[in-house]
Order: structure tokens, then C-alpha cells, then sequence
């Protein structure tokens, strides 16, 4: 089943489309990677997936039961974001927040969910240090914690293992494989190319608009 569907696409700024033509469907199960070199308008097919930003032209739309605000988001941080002043757990709670309603406080349920995705991302012998002192690595994975707070069903994650060393990086890419496995529905941004191709089930290149679909044994990926 798709959950999402791309249908002559095209976005920007401004009505100025910095990519347009864009057609393809992701199926639930999905490891979806855009990829394409630096600038290329990645981030910006990601913004409009989101809602962030409206399409120059185009639609996209969403399965049935699937809104914009159940998609866990991981973006890229600004050197800001990497020295917030919160604990781990602080953060990650906060990707409950499209589901407190009214409410001013966290429920008990959204707490342990909290706690079950530090748990998931390893991370529970960090649960009350502060954010900005934790590795890039680290960080990452308090992010992805919180994106899971705000999902059951689909990711987008963009650039996740930037500026990441390759012990690292390899083990962000299993992390989010393991997801994977587990159903979640993963759409990420990448320039990596080399590397996604282990992982992804499909491959969208914005320089050719092309789909490719990428054999689905890993040899035990």
C-alpha cells in the first residue's frame, strides 16, 4: 500500500521550482532514498513531503490514515541545535508534542514511550546528561529517539550520518535498517550514495527523476 504518492511535482520557492517532474510512490515498508549531490533541491523535495513548504506545482498526497504531523522528522542540525541546554530525556519526550491536544503535560503513556525509544536507540545510560555534551553519534541517536515519539509508521530523515565518523555512520545505518525491519517506513535524504545502496529498497535520484529499485536480499543487511 502506498502512503505516499508524488504526481508531477514540482517544488521550490517562491514559485520557483528549483526541481520539478518529480513522480514516484512509496509503499509502506519502504527504505526510500533520495539522493543527489549538495544544493540539489534534496532538502527542499523533503520541506514540501512535510508540509513545511507548499508545492510550486503538483500534489502530493497521503494514504488514508497517515497525516503529516504522524511523520517522525530527523533534520539536519544547526551548530545551535548541537548545544541545546536539555537532558536527553527532555528531548526526547518533546517529540510527543503533536500529541498532547490540549493538554499541558506529558501523559504516563507518552513518558514510557519516551523511555521505550531511548531504550530502542541504546542510549539509556544518557537519559538525564545534557544534550550538547554528547557526541555527534550520540546526538543523532537522541533524535531518532524523538522522531519515533512522533510515529508508528513512516521517518524522514535527512542527511542523518553527516559529519559522522565511519564506525558511526555504520552503526546509524543499522540502527535505522533495524527499524526498518521492524516495519517502520524510512524516506532519507543522502548523498551517500555507496552506502545507501546497501540498505535501500528504492533509490529516487533527483538529477535523472529516475526510481530504481534495489534488490530486496542484502546479504543479511
Amino acid at each position: 500500500m502506498a502512503v505516499l504518492k508524488a504526481k508531477d511535482l514540482a517544488v521550490g520557492y517562491e514559485s520557483q521550482a528549483v526541481l520539478d517532474n518529480i513522480n514516484f510512490e512509496i509503499n509502506s515498508g519502504d527504505y526510500f532514498c533520495i539522493v543527489g549531490e549538495n544544493g540539489s533541491g534534496k532538502s527542499t523535495l523533503m520541506k514540501t513531503m512535510l508540509g513545511l513548504i507548499s508545492p510550486v506545482s503538483g500534489e502530493i498526497s497521503f494514504a488514508e490514515g497517515l497525516e503529516k504531523n504522524e511523520i517522525g522528522y530527523l533534520p539536519q542540525q544547526s551548530d545551535v541545535q548541537r548545544d541545546f541546554p536539555a537532558s536527553v530525556y527532555e528531548i526526547v519526550l518533546s517529540g510527543c508534542q503533536n500529541g498532547l491536544g490540549k493538554r499541558f503535560f506529558y501523559s504516563k503513556e507518552q513518558k514510557a514511550l519516551a523511555l521505550d525509544n531511548i531504550k530502542k536507540m541504546g542510549i539509556e545510560k544518557l537519559k538525564s546528561r545534557c544534550y550538547r555534551e554528547l557526541s555527534g553519534g550520540q546526538q543523532q541517536r537522541v533524535l531518532l529517539a524523538r522522531a519515533l515519539c512522533a510515529t508508528k509508521k513512516a521517518l524522514l530523515l535527512d542527511e542523518p550520518v553527516a559529519g559522522l565518523d565511519p564506525q558511526v555512520t555504520e552503526e546509524m545505518y543499522e540502527l535505522i535498517k533495524q527499524l526498518n525491519d521492524d516495519g517502520m517506513t524510512i524516506i532519507m535524504i543522502s548523498h551517500d550514495l555507496v552506502n545507501v545502496q546497501n540498505y535501500a529498497t528504492k533509490i529516487f535520484d533527483v538529477n535523472s527523476m529516475k526510481v530504481t529499485t534495489i534488490k530486496a536480499d542484502k546479504e543479511g543487511k
